[in-house]
């Protein structure tokens, strides 16, 4: 029987509580093929135990190979954030907000950190940087599509950098027996 929304989360703050925390710098880099492993581990969990995520079945990592090249090949930025012992703490990617021509120049983000990595900042380094990577790439309008349950720290996270509230839209998600709907944020490089 899946969790209500709020036993899922107690779970994630003991899962952080639990684990070490790491020190030393965070660094973010590009990601490379060799991580897709931890990346697919982090997403994964979030499909299994949130609705940050409207996947409802685990991406395999074959589903990842194919989403990195065809970021990878768009040149647009695809970030990991690393711990001072080598663990990929989070990731953050762009990709086309619509598949239409006229859409080319804005993207949609997507950011995922480990339990233990939530409220140390990784979130923020990686959103600071996806935005410069992106503003390289050409990039003119970035949208976040977020959750509207259980997801209030992306939606802080992303008023920090300026996104601005465009819009909700309500009961568009149906995960774990419910109906959820999507915040829309957008920032202009």
């Amino acid at each position: 029987m899946p969790l209500d929304s709020e036993s899922r989360w107690r779970l994630a703050r003991r899962a952080k509580a639990a684990a070490p925390q790491p020190e030393g710098e965070v660094q973010v880099r590009a990601a490379v093929v060799e991580d897709l492993v931890q990346i697919s581990e982090v997403y994964n969990y979030y499909v299994r135990n949130s609705v940050v995520t409207f996947d409802i079945e685990p991406l395999t990592l074959a589903d990842w190979q194919h989403k990195f090249e065809y970021i990878h090949q768009l040149e647009l930025p695809f970030l990991v954030a690393i711990s001072p012992g080598g663990q990929l703490l989070g990731f953050a990617y762009v990709a086309p907000w619509r598949q239409k021509a006229a859409y080319r120049r804005t993207v949609e983000d997507s950011i995922y950190l480990r339990p233990a990595a939530i409220g140390k900042r990784v979130g923020t380094k990686l959103l600071e940087a996806l935005i410069a990577h992106s503003k390289s790439a050409g990039v003119k309008e970035i949208v976040a599509v977020i959750s509207d349950k259980g997801a209030e720290a992306s939606i802080a996270l992303h008023e920090t950098f300026g996104f601005k509230h465009q819009g909700h839209l309500g009961k568009v998600g149906f995960k774990f027996g419910r109906w959820l709907g999507t915040v829309l944020m957008q920032k202009s490089l």
